[in-house]
């Protein structure tokens, strides 16, 4: 059984294994988590007969969590490609911004979307107009992926009122109006490189090749089908805010009524706003308001949905698993213990202990979660600002996704990257966000003393 050191030596020879499966013995991804997560249990303090059980919940709990909304959101997706609405969208930002800017408008996009949208929804809602955009620009979709993807999660990690920087803003006693400006502030330097200038420069070196044929045969059926109807710009765009709109409608509410929680309106919005209800009511609008623009009938849309669908489940939740094994093994509290003991500048210690604990333990919200409820309360004892503090955090739990996380799996399937590429434009791309996230903090201490809140 491993323990103590060992058990980190173990978790990093279990990616080891992982990859070994995947990229040199070309095992499939699910079989592959599965395997290592057992292997790791059996590594590790997990009881043998708790083991299978443990799998198990995380597996279900990933599912719970995002399985209807990757199912929901393919069928959405789909009725936006065979419609036209996608090729519109793009057509419309390219002639807005131009192919030049166009990475710049996907980042502005990513950013806005991820406020009030979680980012598995908005990266399942927007990953068609990813391709879409990739096919008209001629710029690589790794470009475009990594563009939408740091995007999103820089301001999942930074700005409220997502659950991460809304908890670490609480933990360090901040006042949440300042702790979203700033973190907004700092979000916009991380995003632009991490995500648009590494965004280019992995793409350079990431050719789309002919990962998008299919996606591009279906652009060019749209396009000469006789019997299509053109959709109007504004249906197009209309189709695609719907889900993010009923997401951001709860949200509001929240505000508006946040002294009366339990009034009809507020409930109403709960439920509407929630993100598997919001995109089913978005997929029956689309059934029934994109069916004259479509190329084929509703059935045959349904279909070519469902068969895309299957096995990105089955890795989402085997991600899932592994990420519970991980967390079960008791390597968050390892980390804890020997961080704690280490003498460094406080906001660099923040950012270090989150960023070991979203390696370790595969969730962005956890480490943001337990690194602030133990530093959070110690800012004062540390000479820290709260709000520099808690930004520090924040930065942390952008980067550094690995397999162990359900999202890198997101990324990869939707995103149609392999695993080495997901790690080259998601993981790095995310860590160089963090990293930049966290200079442009430092950059903040130099005037401390005259910006207000700090």
């Amino acid at each position: 059984m491993l323990t103590g050191t060992g058990l980190i030596i173990g978790f990093i020879a279990a990616l080891v294994v992982l990859f070994v499966l995947i990229i040199k013995l070309k095992w499939d991804a699910f079989i592959s988590l599965l395997v290592v997560a057992i292997g790791i249990g059996l590594m590790s303090n997990i009881s043998v007969r708790d083991l299978p059980g443990v799998i198990a919940d995380g597996f279900g709990g990933t599912l719970a969590g995002v399985g209807i909304l990757i199912g929901l959101g393919i069928i959405f997706g789909q009725f936006l490609a065979a419609s036209g609405a996608i090729e519109k969208i793009a057509s419309s930002m390219i002639n807005a911004f131009g192919v030049k800017r166009s990475p710049i408008a996907l980042s502005a996009t990513a950013t806005t979307v991820a406020i009030p949208v979680f980012f598995d929804a908005a990266f399942i809602i927007l990953n068609k107009l990813v391709q879409s955009l990739s096919i008209k620009t001629k710029i690589s979709l790794a470009t475009f992926v990594a563009i939408l993807a740091i995007g999103l999660i820089v301001s999942h990690s930074l700005i409220i009122p997502t659950p991460g920087p809304l908890i670490v803003a609480d933990q360090t006693n901040s006042d949440i109006g300042i702790f979203f400006i700033y973190g907004l502030l700092v979000a916009i330097p991380a995003t632009l490189v991490g995500g648009v200038l590494y965004g280019r420069f992995i793409g350079k070196r990431i050719p789309t090749g002919n990962r998008l044929d299919d996606v591009t045969e279906n652009l060019e059926l749209v396009d000469t089908h006789s019997s299509q109807k053109n959709i109007p710009t504004w249906l197009a765009f209309a189709m695609l805010a719907l889900p993010i709109v009923l997401i951001l409608s709860n949200t509001v509410m929240n505000l508006v009524f946040v002294n009366n929680p339990e009034h009809i309106i507020p409930t109403f919005f709960a439920l509407i706003g929630d993100k598997n209800a919001a995109l089913l009511i978005s997929v029956i609008v689309a059934m029934f308001a994109l069916k004259p623009y479509l190329i084929e009938d509703t059935n045959s849309v349904m279909n070519q949905a469902f068969n895309s669908s299957g096995m990105v489940l089955l890795i989402t939740g085997a991600g899932g698993a592994f990420g519970k094994v991980v967390q079960e093994t008791g390597i968050g509290d390892l980390l804890i213990n020997m961080m704690q003991g280490v003498n460094m500048p406080v906001l660099l210690l923040a950012f270090l202990f989150a960023q070991l604990l979203r390696a370790a333990l595969g969730s962005a919200t956890v480490a943001l979660i337990t690194t602030s409820t133990i530093l959070g309360p110690m800012a004062a004892e540390l000479g820290a600002s709260p709000v520099l503090l808690g930004l520090a955090i924040c930065a942390g739990g952008i980067g550094l996704s690995l397999p162990n996380d359900s999202g890198f799996w997101v990324v990869s399937k939707f995103g149609r990257l392999t695993m080495m590429e997901t790690l080259r434009v998601w993981s790095l791309g995310g860590l160089i966000a963090g990293i930049t996230a966290l200079g442009f903090i430092y950059f903040l201490t130099l005037f401390q003393n005259v910006l207000p809140g700090l």
